[in-house]
């Protein structure tokens, strides 16, 4: 590649994730006016805002367990269809990623490496969920639905070193998930959200290589996690739900 085509294809870069931040920050922005808008005047449409956390794994990283924390929130338009059936959309800042500790002393493996299975990924993601809803009695609501995220940031660590991973790759900068989504009133307009996630297309392909460089295998990655959130309801009539 000339040094022409390596400007040209920087600019590109460049060029193309500015175009993708302005595309979430518009609709963040759309989102949250319609929060707004409907808190003040509609008696259809819900606002809401959520925040809570998550735990996650990244499933084929060869790193087992929900051990990655990360932050989860932003607003949400509930939209009505029925007395029990209900839409909602979201535009949320979601944190991914995989952990584990350093599992043994430094040992040199036969690459000249220093292997010690310590491991981190942190993917940051803006996401757009979208859900339909079926509320039980004003006291617990189930549903299930889809998520288109765009990968916004990404750090990778292993035994230690920082891998040369960023948003040009190896991870995909989409990710669309499967949700179940489970929420249980607490208090008037408060409800408490148990949240489970996967990924339908993988997030990446890896080759893995074994300690003496013996043996490789491939494996496909998918975003797994749990989240624990709080979702706040402004303008969400309390005619059937007892408020003290």
């Amino acid at each position: 590649m000339t040094n022409n085509q390596l400007i040209k294809h920087s600019i590109f870069l460049k060029y193309g994730m500015l175009m993708n931040r302005r595309i979430f920050i518009r609709i963040f922005l759309a989102v949250t006016l319609v929060v707004m808008v409907n808190t003040a005047h509609a008696q259809r449409i819900k606002g809401a805002l959520i925040a809570g956390f998550n735990l996650s794994q990244v499933d084929g990283d060869e790193v087992y367990g929900f051990k990655k924390f990360g932050f989860v929130g932003g607003p949400s338009a509930i939209i009505p269809l029925t007395s029990k059936w209900s839409v909602s959309l979201e535009t949320i800042f979601n944190q991914k990623g995989s952990h584990q500790k350093k599992q043994y002393s430094d040992s040199s493996s036969l690459l000249g490496e220093k292997i010690t299975g310590a491991y981190d990924l942190k993917l940051n993601y803006v996401e757009i969920p979208v859900l339909i809803h079926y509320e039980d009695r004003n006291t617990m609501t189930v549903g299930t639905g889809f998520s288109w995220g765009r990968l916004v940031g990404v750090k990778e660590w292993e035994h230690g070193r920082r891998t040369a991973t960023d948003l040009s790759g190896p991870y995909k900068r989409n990710d669309i998930d499967w949700l179940f989504d489970l929420r249980i009133r607490v208090y008037q307009k408060l409800k408490f959200n148990l949240r489970y996630s996967y990924s339908i297309p993988e997030i990446r392909k890896r080759e893995f290589t074994n300690v003496d460089g013996t043996r490789t295998w491939d494996r496909k990655q998918y975003n797994n996690y749990i989240s624990f959130r709080l979702i706040y309801i402004f303008n969400e009539k309390l005619e059937n739900v007892k408020t003290k």
